[in-house]
Parts: C-alpha cells; sequence; structure tokens
C-alpha cells in the first residue's frame, strides 16, 4: 500500500500521450490497489503538429484524472530536444527527491523517435544521482553556492522498469489490464487535439475509428503472451527472484 504523501510508482516520458499509450493501464491499475502513482512528462508538448502545449496541458490534466494519478507534472525541456545534459538530470532528479517513489517506469532505450529513447538514458542517469549524497552541495561541483537540489534528502528509487511497447521487443513481464483497457483507451482518447480527426496532420494520424483497433491489437497480442486478455509489456534489467515455483504465474503448456 501506499507510503502517503510519497509516490509508489512513477512514470517518466517525453510527451503528455506517451505514458498513456505504453503504461497508462498499469498506472490505473496501480491506482486501484491503493498505490499512489504520478507521471513526470519532461516537455510541454509545443512541438506537435496538432494542438498548442496548452491544448496538451488541459487533455494530461483529465488524463490524469481518468488514470487517478495523485501527481502530474511537465518540466520545460524543449519538446523535440530533449537531450541528457547535466541540467537536464538536475531537474528529472529534483522530482525524484521530492516525489521519492519506490518504482520508476521509463520508455525502453531504443525507438524510432529521439525524444523517447533519450528519455531512457537521461530519466535512469537522473535515478542515480538522485541517490548522490553530495548532489548539487558546493564542495562536491565547485559551484560558489549550493544547488537547490541539495536541500532535498538523497532517494533512489528500488526499481527501474521500462515500458517496451514502442519497440518490438520480447518482454521480460506483461501487466493484466483487461480491467483496466477501457479506462486506458478514455485516458488516450482525452487528447482530442491529437486524436480526434481534423484536416491538420491527417496523413500523419490515422482515424479516431482506427486508433481503437490498433491499441486493442496490440494490448491483445501481449495479453497472449500470458493467457489474458489485454495486457502491457515491460523489460527489467535484471534477473527476477522467485521464492516458491509452485506459484510462478503463467501456464507452460
Amino acid at each position: 500500500m501506499s507510503r502517503d504523501p510519497f509516490l509508489d510508482v512513477l512514470a517518466i516520458a517525453a510527451h503528455r500521450d506517451d505514458v498513456e499509450q505504453t503504461c497508462g493501464g498499469t498506472l490505473l491499475k496501480m491506482a486501484e490497489r491503493g498505490h499512489r502513482t504520478g507521471i513526470l512528462d519532461l516537455t510541454q508538448g509545443e512541438m506537435g503538429t496538432r494542438g498548442t502545449a496548452g491544448d496538451r496541458a488541459r487533455e494530461a490534466a483529465e488524463a490524469a484524472r481518468i488514470l487517478k494519478v495523485s501527481f502530474r507534472q511537465a518540466l520545460d525541456i524543449p519538446d523535440g530536444r530533449v537531450e541528457n545534459t547535466w541540467e537536464n538530470r538536475l531537474k528529472i532528479a529534483h522530482v525524484i527527491r521530492e516525489q521519492r517513489p519506490r518504482v520508476v517506469i521509463l520508455p525502453y532505450w531504443q525507438g524510432r523517435h529521439p525524444d523517447h529513447y533519450n528519455t531512457s538514458t537521461l530519466g535512469y542517469e537522473a535515478v542515480f544521482l538522485a541517490g548522490l549524497t553530495k548532489l548539487g552541495k558546493t564542495p562536491a561541483h565547485g559551484s560558489p553556492e549550493d544547488h537547490p537540489i541539495s536541500a532535498l534528502p538523497p532517494h533512489r528509487p528500488f526499481k527501474v522498469i521500462y515500458a517496451t511497447l514502442y519497440y518490438d521487443i520480447r518482454p521480460t513481464f506483461v501487466v493484466d489490464i483487461t480491467e483496466q483497457f477501457e479506462a486506458r483507451l478514455q485516458s488516450l482518447m482525452a487528447y482530442k487535439s491529437q486524436y480526434a480527426d481534423q484536416e491538420s496532420g491527417n496523413q500523419l494520424f490515422p482515424a479516431s475509428a482506427e486508433i481503437r483497433q490498433r491499441i486493442e491489437t496490440m494490448a491483445m497480442s501481449y495479453g497472449l503472451l500470458a493467457g489474458v486478455k489485454y495486457a502491457e509489456p515491460f523489460l527489467q534489467k535484471e534477473v527476477g527472484l522467485v521464492e516458491d515455483v509452485t506459484l510462478i504465474p503463467v501456464k507452460s503448456v
């Protein structure tokens, strides 16, 4: 259960609506189990073909309500220029120290969009930095004064997992989101500026009638891997630990 007021799970993504596409069902499932969940969007969405940053902010708030997240924030990293810089690492590490999540979800470290795979590396390095006791203190960094992050106690999440939906790789595990699927779809469709049928960008975006079919097909394909209807895929770098081999889920034969 939650260690209120801190987060149990924090999903970090480049753009508003990335989380809704890749791990929204998982966040909702965790919230419904009593965990405090949050979303950190690194950009404002100002480079999007459709809509404005203001549109995306309003839509993100509605999507967060649907997914029952306890925290959502967007940083000011330029859209289309998510870069692994010291300043950007500190911005993310500051949020990690404030929210103190146990689990962080990052995008997979390969993909089509540079913002996505850069967020993966940037997010991981920020997670590491957030746990350094001397981070931001003058003696360690040679600055004339301490960085504001030094006022927050160190924190390093216990677990980092990667949402792999944007890349074709066999996941380490999947999360059954059968009961959360409809709400997850609703959270994505809250981005009306992006997914409602319109002339702008109609060669780049699928028709709204196709969106459900695409999302459902992908969720069903990952669900098949584990014998459930709908699932979201994840990868972990660590070897899994099993205490009782008679309780391992998913039937083999």
